[in-house]
């Protein structure tokens, strides 16, 4: 903390630590919380689910029910008689419609009591039977006994529809000359909405078109009704302690309500405290930890900065005796420190180095002389012989003699770069030499455009594809062994092709040599000859180079090299 540039960088790092450890809180804070309101919302959903499937259930049995009655004549008169005004007239009718039937008298209220309200599971509290000015009820209490009311107006409180109560579903039940019938049944709230008693809901209530509140367990109908005036199906309401609530809202697609879920988000987070306390403790273990590095690491750099203050002074004093190894560090200092004491240790060596370096530069002049005298004595030895063979009258030796040294002599002394024309001579030299090794057995040709014979190309490439014949394809027994050459000039490409017809390559073999002309793993292939023939063209050509190699038709094989004129006009300029 002495030095000046240290303690800036430490209160430096200490600010953007903490406010990194800060902002890291905050954030998966608000993902837990986020991921709280979440479950909150798939609970709210399920429950919202779970209702919905019971309004369905009962409503299902109630339609399978009317069908129930208007499949059984029996039945459907019964219920025309129970709208009777009073219950003596509706046994009464009864009796008198049924004298003689031997058949068990089927009743409404019984056979409603057996296959709807027990189908229900309680359900259906209130089962009535409208005509046009009055109505008769039936009522199930909790144990689903029923009790009758007779003759009550339609206009009555207790067919009042209210949230409350329940739900109402109607249904007609017939159309006669007298009149018309309507039965209704009431879906208890009290028994649907208790379903979800278990869910973990926090607050929720329904709520009907006329606005009317239906609150299941705890909860408060401002905090309801402001979320329903909201357009939003979900989203944070303030209430008066401005505590945000954060709510979510389904619309029924069977009954006329929303259903609405709300949850104190101080309450979440009390629910959520652990795993928040959790995430500081393990937010400022971090932070601790990341400012003891800081710490560990400013004061090792100090130490550093010493050593390149002290290895300054040496080179200042011409001490370049060698200094005790020290551990670097892999920051700049470090790097500072290892070129300073590296330079130290340079210099001492270019100065011991110096004579090494000028008796090694006249040890490589006297290997170049000796170079040049070397294939000065081939050539003459190669002379002699040739003059040996002309005195005793081998002309056709001499020829061979004398092309061999020719070819000797263009390969050691031509620059690397030269004509394809330059390098189909040194070719030709090359064939003439086993022509006369297989005499009456080896033929040759060569047909090259004249626009081709100047583009520049590597020297000495040909002679590999022309040895490959020799080593593979070429038979001594027999009579007539080809190789041909020939070169053409296309729209966009100068092509080459060397085609003999020696013996063919196997398919798997042949599929092997072009795997690796494709993908460059030469060093795996054994036809290694035409791959450096390859590589050497390709970083001569580049992107512009193709070779391929094909079985022909009857014997031999055909190798194509394809060379584009774009690429031609690029190794032509000086700079390439």
């Amino acid at each position: 903390m002495r030095i000046i540039i240290y303690r800036n960088k430490f209160w430096a790092y200490l600010i953007f630590i903490v406010l990194i450890g800060l902002t890291l809180h905050v954030l998966t804070s608000a993902i837990v919380i986020n991921q709280s309101l979440g479950n909150a919302r798939i609970e709210a959903a399920n429950a919202f689910s779970r209702i919905e499937n019971n309004f369905q259930n009962d409503t299902d049995r109630i339609e399978a029910y009317i069908q129930r009655i208007y499949s059984n004549q029996a039945l459907m008169k019964d219920a025309q008689y129970f709208m009777s005004p009073t219950i003596g007239q509706y046994l009464t009718n009864r009796l008198l419609n049924n004298p003689y039937s031997e058949q068990e008298l089927l009743s409404f209220p019984e056979d409603v009591k057996t296959y709807l309200y027990n189908w229900a599971q309680g359900d259906i509290k209130q089962i009535s039977v409208h005509s046009e000015h009055s109505s008769n009820v039936m009522l199930f209490d909790n144990k689903g006994i029923p009790s009758y009311q007779f003759g009550i107006s339609n206009d009555d409180e207790i067919f009042q529809e209210s949230i409350q109560k329940g739900f109402v579903y109607r249904k007609k039940l017939f159309h006669t000359s007298e009149g018309s019938g309507e039965i209704r049944f009431l879906v208890s709230s009290e028994q649907i909405f208790s379903s979800v008693s278990n869910y973990q809901l926090g607050k929720a209530a329904a709520v009907n078109a006329a606005g009317d509140v239906y609150l299941i367990g705890n909860g408060n109908k401002k905090i309801v009704q402001r979320a329903i005036a909201n357009k939003d199906t979900h989203g944070f309401i303030f209430d008066n302690s401005l505590t945000p609530i954060f709510y979510v809202t389904f619309s029924s697609s069977k009954f006329n309500y929303r259903f609405v879920s709300t949850i104190d988000l101080g309450t979440l987070i009390r629910q959520q405290s652990s795993v928040l306390y959790m995430l500081f403790f393990v937010i400022l273990t971090a932070i601790l930890s990341v400012l003891l590095l800081v710490v560990y690491n400013l004061r090792d750099d100090a130490r550093f900065l010493h050593r390149i203050i002290q290895s300054i002074k040496r080179v200042k004093t011409a001490d370049f005796t060698p200094n005790k190894p020290a551990r670097y560090r892999r920051n700049e200092y470090g790097m500072i420190a290892r070129e300073v004491d590296d330079m130290i240790h340079q210099l001492d060596r270019h100065i011991r180095n110096e004579f090494i370096l000028k008796l090694k530069q006249q040890e490589a002049e006297m290997k170049a002389l000796q170079h040049q005298i070397n294939p000065h004595f081939l050539y003459n030895t190669l002379e002699v012989i040739r003059s040996t063979a002309l005195v005793n009258q081998d002309a056709h030796t001499a020829d061979a003699i004398a092309t061999l040294g020719s070819l000797y002599r263009e390969i050691v002394q031509k620059d690397n770069i030269i004509t394809i024309g330059s390098e189909l001579e040194l070719l030709q030299k090359y064939l003439k030499i086993m022509e006369f090794k297989y005499p009456d057995h080896f033929y040759y040709q060569i047909d090259v455009s004249e626009s081709i014979l100047e583009l520049p190309t590597i020297k000495f490439w040909m002679q590999t594809l022309a040895e490959n014949f020799f080593i593979h394809g070429f038979s001594i027994e027999k009579e007539f062994n080809l190789f041909i050459v020939t070169g053409r000039e296309d729209k966009d490409f100068y092509r080459l092709e060397f085609i003999d017809n020696g013996i063919s390559i196997e398919e798997d073999r042949l599929a092997d040599i072009r795997n690796a002309l494709s993908s460059n793993y030469g060093a795996n292939t054994k036809s290694i000859g035409l791959y450096n023939v390859y590589t050497r063209l390709k970083y001569y050509y580049g992107e512009g180079l193709s070779i391929s190699i094909a079985n022909n038709d009857e014997a031999g094989v055909k190798i194509s090299v394809q060379i584009s004129k774009e690429v031609i006009r690029d190794v032509q300029a000086v700079n390439c």
